[in-house]
């Protein structure tokens, strides 16, 4: 039986909605009372999922609104719905027509609604984009002082980064103690830092932008993230293994803190020397070692929730469909 679906197009003032591939269609302003007005069109025509793309933020009010309002509210990966909608042959872009090409992608793909993280998470995944907002503004700071003799603008510089210190330092406050108030977050912290090279940071961020680690099994979480070799084989040809996809922020964070693990843990440091023994590739051994510390993590993961919950954690589903 064929789902009603809404798709929904989102910009950073508007909302455009429409039911199905050819069902009615408005346009709505992207704030809370646009949101509940949205709610109520969906409500009207009988929706039973709303679909909209991860539109850099953009959709995260709209998702949280709509979720209270009883709404099933599924994000989407833009790239595949574009890929989706080509395909088609509907070379054509505009929003009304985005948005019935959304509802259309849901209701194939038969996508799901996703759970609304709770308030402790969303309030986590702030406080970790925040911490490594200033962090990147305080490293760019420290790279212009250095070009700079100036005394004046100096002593500029040095007020600045006098500033942004205070500022780290208490978002840093702030993370540990939502960390330590949490039972789960706080066996995770201290889970993921018996492994030489993890730091709170690591672990801070790990929780925040990838709050499925320990419920999945190992090749989906490495997909999810975007360290999984992926296929390219056709007939006789056999391609390269490729990473692509997932996680961006989770896959970068894995690179640096596999390189100083690969120093430290001893079957690490073993594994990265087997590689280079046989020749791979500097790239090829820096996704390995973060795909094997991804695999440390997500079993480290699974213990601590099974120890605490007493038996395996269901799968949350997940935040973007990156997979």
């Amino acid at each position: 039986m064929t789902r009603i679906i809404c798709g929904v197009d989102v910009c950073s003032k508007f909302l455009e909605a429409r039911i199905g591939q050819q069902g009615a269609a408005n346009t709505f302003p992207n704030h809370p009372e646009g949101i509940s007005a949205l709610g109520a069109f969906c409500q009207a025509h009988q929706a039973e999922l709303v679909a909209m793309e991860a539109t850099g933020g953009y959709e995260q009010q709209a998702f949280a609104l709509l979720s209270e309002q009883g709404l099933g509210v599924a994000i989407l990966n833009p790239r595949a719905v574009r890929q989706f909608a080509e395909s088609m042959g509907r070379l054509e872009k505009t929003d009304r027509i985005d948005a019935a090409m959304i509802a259309w992608y849901a209701e194939v793909k038969k996508s799901k609604a996703l759970c609304l993280a709770p308030q402790s998470q969303q309030h986590l995944r702030a406080l970790v984009t925040r911490l490594r907002q200033l962090t990147e503004v305080r490293t760019a700071q420290l790279n212009q002082r250095r070009l700079v003799t100036d005394r004046s603008v100096q002593a500029s510089f040095t007020k600045m980064l006098a500033f942004l210190g205070g500022q780290i330092r208490d978002l840093e406050q702030r993370i540990a103690k939502l960390i330590e108030q949490d039972p789960l977050w706080r066996e995770l912290n201290q889970a993921f830092r018996t492994i030489k090279g993890v730091a709170d940071r690591t672990v801070a961020r790990m929780m925040a932008e990838m709050p499925e680690i320990g419920t999945l099994p190992n090749k989906t979480i490495s997909k999810l993230a975007g360290v999984a070799p992926l296929a390219r084989d056709s007939g006789k040809y056999q391609g390269k293994r490729v990473v692509r996809g997932g996680r961006a922020s989770v896959r970068d964070l894995l690179f640096i803190v596999a390189s100083v693990v690969g120093r430290y843990e001893p079957d690490f440091v073993a594994f990265q020397q087997r590689l280079k023994k046989a020749g791979k590739p500097p790239k090829v051994i820096r996704i390995a070692l973060a795909h094997k510390l991804l695999v440390r993590l997500n079993a480290k993961a699974r213990e601590v929730r099974q120890r605490l919950l007493g038996l395996p954690s269901s799968s949350p589903v997940l935040l973007l469909e990156t997979i």
